[in-house]
């Protein structure tokens, strides 16, 4: 495992008594997608962005590209319900940047974390 599957495994372990309410996709232009997740039992922001991740990721593995790239995430909290607004690129080849994902390693790892994809 590498140092980045098992950084992504830790941030995307998945909290007790969490409950995903959903995911809004929607395309932006091309290759720039937004996602709206919504989560109750979130332990903190870092939750809500993992949620976000997950379903980049997946949605980048539908759309038979290999990597996404983080361009934004903005979380809220309100009475408990937890509400995260991503904005990503997809793309075939690794993109330039720092907050780059390889869409199937985060996949998998979201998958045996228990978090919903798209």
């Amino acid at each position: 495992m590498t140092s980045q599957e098992a950084m992504t495994e830790t941030r995307l372990a998945a909290p007790e008594g969490a409950v995903y309410e959903g995911v809004q996709t929607r395309l932006l232009d091309g290759e720039l997608v937004n996602f709206i997740v919504t989560m109750r039992g979130a332990r903190g922001p870092d939750d809500v962005t993992a949620y976000a991740e997950c379903a980049a990721a997946q949605y980048a593995v539908i759309r038979g590209f290999g990597f996404a790239r983080q361009l934004r995430t903005t979380v809220d909290e309100n009475n408990g319900r937890w509400t995260g607004d991503a904005v990503y690129t997809i793309s075939p080849a690794l993109p330039r940047g720092t907050r780059t994902i390889d869409a199937e390693v985060v996949t998998a790892a979201c998958n045996e974390n228990g978090i919903p994809t798209v």
